[in-house]
């Protein structure tokens, strides 16, 4: 193997040896799954030690909020005896830890659930089977949500959504074209464009979207995830997911690879790197629909917690707290709610998938 080649960027460049050019999508699930060397796979991401910080890790406010709301959910449901409580990509465990601890104040919630975990690395399965312990619930693991038994839910994933692999096209004179990952001539590996133009594509885009000027590019994701929400929850669940992404279809290549919390060229040694790209709210939410579940929002996440009442918790953790750790308290809000382009309050948006019979669930009251 060359030198400085990853073991993964070998098997890549030997795929496309031998049947061309690589789907983009395709190149990103190797580089977040591939069994052996896929970065989910043998790590753990998360942390200052690691490559990104989720929100969940910057304030267990966020966790606590979320477990207020499935509570106050799971009574707007009837309170079932037996519910699922699904949590996709769980990270460390550390949101499911703090909201079901936050859960505690719901008599019977916590008695009546059973914790379904979906999660794909064996590294962080072991980090959440330390992390969860404590909370003394009956745990399941799965590798998919379509292993996760039928019947009354409550779903939450948080930056999960994100890392589903995207396929992207590039407009030309002759129509879309697929973006492929290929090896320049130089022996690089380069994005391009598959030869020959996707057909009928721009008919089966957004409306809104088609007449696109040449060189634009339009990301989409496979409906399998948005689909399945939309069947299971319809009749007796709801789901709330939370991440970055625009709320309306629109263009542009959102692709972005972060190693060590900073970012880096997604191409660069496959498997290593956090592979991420914008979720279209628009385009989950129409997926869901079409199952017959009803949608809430999108909302900022700022709209979210701020209607759930971080402010308030925040206020009643630092009349308790030391001076320092007041103004930790103080920082970690004002970052879960930051606006502006770049503000996690703006990026973030939440979406709720649910049951029609459910009517309005916490935090989205005033959206049409």
């Amino acid at each position: 193997m060359p030198e400085g080649r990853t073991p993964l960027e070998a098997e890549i460049r030997r795929l496309i040896a031998a049947a061309g050019p690589m789907p983009l999508a395709e190149y990103m699930r190797l580089c977040l799954t591939h069994p052996q060397y896929g970065y989910y796979i043998n790590r753990d991401p998360l942390g200052a030690g690691g490559d990104f910080v989720t929100s969940p890790e910057i304030s267990q406010m966020f966790g606590e909020l979320i477990g207020l709301w499935m509570a106050s959910v799971w009574r707007q449901m009837g309170a079932p005896e037996n519910v699922r409580v699904i949590e996709l990509g769980p990270g460390r465990g550390t949101l499911m830890h703090d909201a079901l601890r936050a859960a505690r104040v719901m008599p019977g919630f916590r008695e009546a659930l059973v914790l379904h975990l979906v999660e794909i690395s064996p590294a962080l399965q072991t980090v959440q089977q330390r992390r969860l312990a404590s909370l003394d619930v009956p745990i399941l693991w799965h590798g998919a949500l379509a292993d996760v038994p039928s019947g009354p839910s409550i779903l939450v994933a948080n930056e999960f959504i994100d890392a589903l692999p995207v396929h992207q096209a590039v407009k030309q004179a002759d129509g879309w074209h697929e973006r492929v990952v290929d090896v320049e001539a130089d022996g690089h590996l380069c994005i391009g464009a598959a030869r020959e133009p996707l057909p009928h594509f721009e008919a089966s885009m957004p409306r809104a979207l088609r007449g696109a000027p040449e060189g634009a590019i339009y990301e989409w994701r496979a409906d399998d995830i948005a689909l399945e929400l939309g069947r299971r929850m319809r009749d007796e669940g709801a789901a709330l997911i939370i991440d970055y992404g625009h709320a309306h279809f629109g263009l542009g290549d959102t692709l972005q690879a972060v190693v060590g919390h900073s970012f880096t060229d997604p191409l660069r040694a496959p498997g290593k790197a956090d592979l991420t790209a914008h979720v279209d709210f628009e385009a989950l939410a129409q997926c869901a629909e079409s199952m017959g579940a009803r949608i809430h929002g999108p909302v900022r996440q700022r709209d979210l917690f701020l209607r759930l009442g971080i402010e308030q918790r925040a206020a009643m953790l630092k009349a308790k707290a030391p001076r320092e750790k007041a103004a930790d308290i103080e920082s970690a809000l004002s970052r879960l709610i930051a606006d502006g382009a770049r503000g996690m309050g703006e990026l973030f948006k939440a979406i709720a998938i649910a049951a029609p019979r459910l009517g309005a669930l916490p935090g989205f009251e005033t959206t049409p």
